[in-house]
């Protein structure tokens, strides 16, 4: 596991620390509460990417190599909102008082280098990133302080490439691999993304295909007992 530097980008972004740690890659185990926790990563990000109109998918991507898992019965990859990375390892928790507990201890140990959440930002090169651990580990606001630096690297280093690399370190030997892998899974993002909302088009085009073929049900029904009615009257 490669460790971020405390590196400030000087002229931009003063004050910033630029890396954010690598991609926790936690002990494979059978995600705990799958149902209930496999897409809140995902929705929190997805929602943060269009309020700070970020290219699509790019946040999931970086989000599935930092705290990504993966489920076997389902046979789907994701990020997890507790995991917790420190000592060179990450940890995925089933819930985030277990993964707040679980920071708590190691921090009363004196450690500080420990990354969180479903952007794995670290505590101790973003100090004042979060009010306090509920708040790192509340997915929207992980996700939205993530992407907020995301943004803010990619407007100094005019690129989405090397925003990506310097979300991990801007050390190049370090960063490379990431990025590589970064990128790949933003393609596959990409992809489901469209191939998800030609799905709704097909789906929306489809019922309202229905509804014309019902309504036009209607009026034959509504015209046919017209036609009744008046020959009865007569």
């Amino acid at each position: 596991m490669q460790r971020p530097l405390a590196i400030f980008t000087a002229a931009v972004l003063a004050a910033l620390a630029t890396g954010i740690p690598a991609s926790a890659q936690p002990t494979p185990s059978k995600p705990a509460n799958y149902s209930e926790n496999s897409g809140v990563c995902r929705q929190a990000i997805r929602d943060t990417e269009r309020a700070l109109r970020l290219p699509i998918g790019i946040m999931q991507a970086i989000s599935l190599a930092e705290s990504g898992r993966w489920d076997k019965s389902s046979r789907s990859h994701f990020a997890w909102p507790w995991t917790v990375m420190a000592h060179g390892k990450g940890r995925f928790y089933p819930d985030k008082a277990t993964a707040i507990a679980a920071v708590r201890k190691l921090q009363a140990g004196g450690l500080k280098n420990i990354d969180v959440g479903c952007m794995q930002v670290n505590l101790k090169y973003h100090p004042k990133a979060f009010s306090n651990l509920e708040a790192a580990f509340d997915p929207a606001t992980n996700a939205r302080y993530a992407a907020g630096l995301f943004a803010r690297l990619r407007t100094a280093n005019k690129s989405i490439m090397r925003a990506v690399a310097h979300y991990h370190s801007t050390t190049r030997a370090r960063n490379r691999p990431y990025t590589k892998k970064v990128m790949r899974l933003w393609n596959q993002e990409r992809r489901r993304y469209f191939a998800e909302e030609r799905e709704k088009k097909i789906a929306a085009w489809r019922a309202a295909r229905e509804e014309r073929k019902a309504a036009k049900l209607a009026r034959q029904r509504a015209a046919r007992t017209a036609t009744i009615a008046s020959a009865g009257s007569r």
